[in-house]
């Protein structure tokens, strides 16, 4: 009897989502969440500006490193910090440019509408319960991975 065989899959690679998150319970929260909602990625993290600086320039000519999505939160812990890498990832010449999303607390509409005058690509509002964020992902994943198109998918090809 010939032995009966599964065609082998090759194995896809995630793709880096970069997080900026400065509480490790939020990053712990959100890792878990995207990782049962969005399983095609893979999330970095980076708890200061300079961290997050220092991954995109180390990996800006790497395309299976850099980031597609940039999720960031505006309180790090200052706000001004999280204005700053804004303007920095809005300013920065990046070979690729990654679509930069904010998460925050911050409900204050001056927040909001800043965010969108540096360029993001949207603002939400952290969710309160892990239920909330597993909705949340869910829809953030069928937007921006099914819904959306970001720039350099046809750069990303499996390994």
């Amino acid at each position: 009897m010939a032995k009966v065989t599964t065609p082998r899959r090759r194995k896809q690679r995630q793709i880096p989502i970069l997080i900026v998150e400065d509480n490790a319970d939020q990053w712990l929260i959100i890792r878990a969440a995207l990782t049962q909602c969005f399983p095609e990625v893979e999330p970095i993290w980076a708890n200061t500006v300079s961290q997050a600086i220092l991954y995109l320039e180390t990996n800006t000519q790497e395309t299976s490193k850099f980031p597609r999505l940039i999720l960031c939160d505006l309180y790090l812990p200052r706000k001004e910090d999280g204005w700053a890498l804004v303007e920095f990832l809005e300013t920065n010449k990046f070979s690729r440019k990654p679509t930069v999303i904010i998460l925050s607390s911050s409900q204050e509409a001056d927040d909001i509408e800043k965010a969108y005058s540096l360029g993001v690509a949207s603002y939400i509002v952290k969710p309160g319960t892990y239920h909330q964020w597993l909705n949340c992902f869910y829809t953030f994943r069928r937007y921006w991975w099914e819904v959306a198109t970001l720039p350099f998918l046809s750069q990303q090809t499996d390994s």
